[in-house]
């Protein structure tokens, strides 16, 4: 069995495991390195400082690693890194990250990135995510793990959305998202607890109960911000799952949708 098509074009300094698969046209350039089973369709631009782990799934017509959109990049050798297992759909554009930023654009492993989905420079997102299709990301973006972003959710730069939380169709992040938490509207608004998305990750009736409480401190009660987060932050003494929202809420920049 062939594993490289006769007409596509890899560069000889370019690094690839023996076991890679990769279709016809897609072209690899010389800085690229490509772990083991990972497979790569037809049409595939995979360019600059870029490091692929294993046992991906690349389909047609990806473009990974090119450039990054930002006016102030002077073709510094920045890179773009992607982790183990993750299904990366038709058209996704990944660039690379910028001096001015981490130097690194990263995905993690077991993501599920649906066709036309944009990383743009020093975004850093988890494991475990789905970004349904056309869902983007402007730059210095962070997504937690086992995060949902629905069709179309366009996020705008340097805002976080933590682990577990979860967007509607066509939202739009401008502000962060604290984890377990859902989102919706063109100017995202909270929109209730990502309950089913913690069930069907292990998440106890109790611990639910817990944030489900501390979803009531922020937005429910009559409370400032800084009441709620005090009450969070008594409460996660004893409680993991409500640690990781308390470490959210203490380093958000942007502030929390509201």
């Amino acid at each position: 069995m062939t594993l490289i098509h006769p007409t596509a074009i890899i560069d000889p300094k370019a690094q690839l495991d023996s076991s890679v698969q990769v279709g016809a046209y897609s072209i690899i350039g010389a800085n690229v390195q490509i772990g083991a089973n990972t497979r790569i369709g037809a049409h595939v631009v995979i360019e600059g400082h870029t490091t692929i782990g294993e046992d991906n799934h690349i389909f047609q017509f990806a473009s990974l690693g090119a450039q990054p959109q930002d006016k102030k990049y002077r073709d510094e050798p920045t890179q773009l890194i992607i982790g183990n297992r993750n299904t990366i759909r038709e058209f996704t554009t990944f660039n690379t990250g910028t001096v001015t930023g981490i130097g690194q654009t990263r995905l993690g492993d077991d993501n599920w990135i649906m066709a036309y989905c944009h990383l743009a420079h020093d975004c850093v997102v988890g494991n475990h995510t789905i970004f349904a299709n056309n869902a983007s990301l402007a730059g210095h973006v962070e997504i937690g793990d086992y995060v949902v972003l629905g069709g179309y959710t366009l996020v705008f730069q340097f805002c976080r959305i933590g682990a577990y939380a979860m967007t509607a169709f066509a939202t739009g992040v401008h502000k962060d998202v604290p984890p377990y938490f859902m989102a919706s509207g063109y100017r995202a608004e909270p929109a209730g607890l990502n309950s089913e998305g913690m069930r069907r990750n292990g998440f106890t009736a109790e611990q639910i109960a817990n944030v489900k409480n501390a979803y009531k401190d922020i937005y429910l009660r009559d409370l400032s911000l800084d009441e709620a987060k005090n009450l969070i932050n008594q409460h996660a003494e004893n409680h993991s799952e409500l640690q990781i929202l308390r470490d959210f809420l203490t380093d958000s920049k942007r502030g929390i949708i509201r």
